[in-house]
């Protein structure tokens, strides 16, 4: 039983650092990533499909991506597409090649960046921390149902605990990682 808790807490606080990780490839850095075009829909073939299924998605050089529709009637959704989207990128089209430059960020830009990166890894904390309330909460339930001993209740919440601190220093090695790729421009 404290085992299952324990997993269950580990396995759930695992998912709050990819999902931070996951929320911190979407933003734009000035470095081309062809993670930054992955939330973007087509409206292709009668429905709104990913980019990546209606387009070859790479990377020209550091600073720019480049989008090859599989079929030519799309290049003016896919563009279109591309514009609607959150990115702020302007994308240049050349025949049946969208090519999307990253401009480079301003020091302003980069300072509002890193406070947005340091919003997410608070985010991710929090739910660490709740992941972690509602485990002890299980422990305290299982202690007071009789089912485990104070002993075991105190040493299971001693473990969590380091596991939670484990989790929080993993956020704070990922937001400085950002912070850093974000200044070093």
């Amino acid at each position: 039983m404290i085992n299952d808790i324990k997993t269950d807490a580990q396995t759930r606080m695992g998912k709050s650092i990819d999902a931070l990780k996951h929320e911190l490839t979407r933003l734009r850095t000035g470095r081309a990533s062809t993670a930054l075009v992955d939330g973007i829909k087509v409206p292709a073939y009668g429905s709104e499909m990913p980019l990546n299924q209606v387009a070859s998605v790479a990377l020209g050089d550091s600073r720019s991506i480049i989008i090859t529709p599989f079929d030519k009637s799309l290049v003016g959704p896919v563009e279109k597409a591309i514009l609607a989207s959150d990115i702020g990128i302007t994308p240049t089209t050349a025949g049946t090649v969208i090519r999307l430059n990253m401009p480079p960020l301003t020091e302003e830009r980069r300072k509002e960046l890193a406070k947005h990166v340091s919003h997410e890894g608070e985010n991710a904390k929090i739910a660490i921390r709740n992941v972690r309330r509602d485990a002890m909460q299980k422990l305290k339930d299982l202690l007071k149902d009789k089912q485990i001993s104070e002993d075991e209740e105190r040493r299971a919440d001693d473990e969590i605990q380091k596991l939670t601190d484990r989790f929080v220093k993993d956020v704070d090695g990922v937001v400085k990682a950002k912070e850093d790729e974000l200044m070093s421009m």
